[in-house]
């Protein structure tokens, strides 16, 4: 089935109330693609993970009323710009998580190598209410990682989120913003010129349709793009009960490396960037180098190293053979053993695991991994 045909089912489906975006992989999975989903019996659907029968009776009331060509003729004059999981361009980490958008829509200029995972992103989240330590921080970073090759991602929000989309930009580098209203409602107002700019130097991003004004409930829910979208994710300045530590906790579930950058104990918005360290996060140093060595942005120096007679592997599980077969001498990111792999991340992270334990896999800083 071609994907055209597959996405106007994607929209279809999603068009349903109760049905979010964990049901949808479900039935996906289930059977095979949403076309043969829609035109599944009640019966056939109640065999679904997730399909009570409260669900079943939405779907089937709702269903008759909508006709998946019409929906997507209309919904396109509206909103030209969207991709669903049945596209190839579809950002590649977003499949990953277990609740990918079933409707991503933008705005700006595409980049997809971005999109498959080849250029690497990095989100930053933090307070709406930086201190100048904050902000000078914020600045430097995204400045290095922009000057670096990476793709900073961020929210777009007063801040933070702001400081770092436009020091990317004046390095010369892109930045994906990841908004809670639709592409097309710019929020909040005073970033109006940044917007334009990120149009042109990069893209705005939302799982929510055009004309979509701001509501308290999508700010958290976006976080999970933001960690979704990224290789890690760096928390510059967060209260204890800061949204960034929401974008954190995702980044963690989703296996994304985190870092916090550290700050004096009694300031209020360096706590929850103290406690994401106490927690694991990696610290954030005054030595830029040393982060983006981590994150993937300096090559790896090639060193003659003395050939040695290999031993035979043992027998290995289908699984931890596909992942060895993966690795080579050279490091590789857990995403892109992820995406050469075609497995899912659980099994990517216990394979390797395995694999460590039986000496023929050693792990890097940074989530990074290198056949032994």
């Amino acid at each position: 089935m071609s994907s055209t045909e597959e996405r106007k089912y994607w929209l279809a489906w999603s068009q349903i109330s109760g049905i979010g975006p964990i049901l949808l992989q479900r039935l996906q999975q289930h059977f095979g693609n949403l076309e043969t989903a829609w035109k599944a019996s009640p019966g056939e659907l109640r065999k679904v993970e997730g399909f009570g029968f409260q669900t079943l009776e939405k779907v089937v009331q709702q269903k008759t009323r909508l006709n998946p060509e019409q929906l997507l003729n209309k919904h396109q004059e509206i909103n030209p710009h969207f991709w669903t999981p049945a596209d190839p361009e579809y950002p590649q980490l977003l499949r990953e998580i277990p609740s990918p958008p079933p409707l991503l829509y933008y705005r700006g200029e595409v980049d997809l190598q971005e999109n498959s995972g080849q250029k690497p992103l990095v989100g930053i989240v933090g307070t709406r209410q930086p201190t100048e330590y904050g902000i000078k921080w914020t600045r430097q970073i995204s400045t290095a990682l922009a000057k670096n090759g990476f793709t900073v991602v961020s929210g777009m929000a007063e801040g933070i989120d702001t400081e770092s989309h436009a020091a990317a930009m004046k390095a010369g580098g892109r930045t994906i913003a990841v908004v809670g209203t639709g592409v097309d409602v710019i929020y909040p107002h005073k970033n109006r010129d940044l917007y334009k700019q990120i149009l042109t130097s990069g893209i705005v991003m939302s799982e929510y349709p055009a004309k979509t004004t701001p509501n308290r409930t999508h700010f958290p829910r976006r976080n999970r793009i933001i960690a979704g979208l990224s290789r890690a994710v760096l928390v510059i300045e967060a209260g204890i009960k800061s949204g960034a530590l929401i974008t954190a906790t995702y980044a963690n579930e989703f296996c994304r490396d985190v870092y916090a950058l550290p700050g004096r104990i009694d300031d209020q918005p360096s706590q929850g960037c103290l406690k994401l360290i106490s927690q694991g996060a990696g610290l954030i140093n005054q030595e830029l180098s040393e982060l983006l060595t981590l994150l993937g942005a300096i090559p790896q120096i090639d060193i003659e190293t003395p050939i040695v007679q290999s031993l035979p592997l043992p027998d290995l599980s289908p699984e931890l053979q596909q992942v060895i077969d993966t690795l080579t001498i050279d490091t590789l990111s857990f995403d892109i053993i992820i995406q050469k792999t075609g497995m899912n991340a659980a099994l990517v992270s216990s394979s390797l695991l395995h694999l460590e334990l039986m000496g023929l896999v050693t792990q890097l800083p940074g989530m990074r991994y290198q056949k032994c």
